[in-house]
């Protein structure tokens, strides 16, 4: 029996296994657990940000990096790219609605991170400390 793209598509989401390299979910977990990706998401969630604005916002982000990055999240559908034509052109990004939705949990991430800085950082003084004898 033969399938249609939208059938093979619903199998092949049934059988995502994310701990498998060769698994498009773990491309997708790669992808936005990244450094650059979770700075550049919650800074997004404000509304949209000028290339320039975000640069600016995100302490060291090359310029490589943060058009590699864009370029990449717009290919997932998490953000869209709104060029508006003029001297000098503007270019914004915009978070989608499947951007959106990552909010919550990338938002989690950031505020455990922040909360828990001073624990981490305590183990790792007592790790290092362990090591250096």
């Amino acid at each position: 029996m033969t399938q249609t793209a939208a059938q093979a598509r619903q199998q092949a989401a049934r059988s995502y296994d994310a701990y498998l390299a060769s698994c498009p979910a773990r491309q997708l977990v790669d992808r936005i657990s990244d450094k650059w990706v979770t700075l550049i998401l919650p800074a997004l969630a404000d509304g949209p940000q000028r290339y320039s604005d975000l640069s600016r916002r995100i302490a060291g982000v090359s310029q490589k990096m943060l058009t590699q990055t864009l370029r990449s999240l717009e290919r997932d559908g998490l953000v869209t790219r709104q060029v508006t034509p003029s001297v000098p052109v503007r270019v914004d990004y915009e978070l989608t609605a499947l951007g959106m939705s990552l909010m919550p949990l990338i938002a989690c991430i950031k505020e455990w991170a922040e909360a828990h800085m001073d624990e981490v950082s305590a183990a790792r003084d007592v790790y290092d400390g362990a090591s250096a004898r």
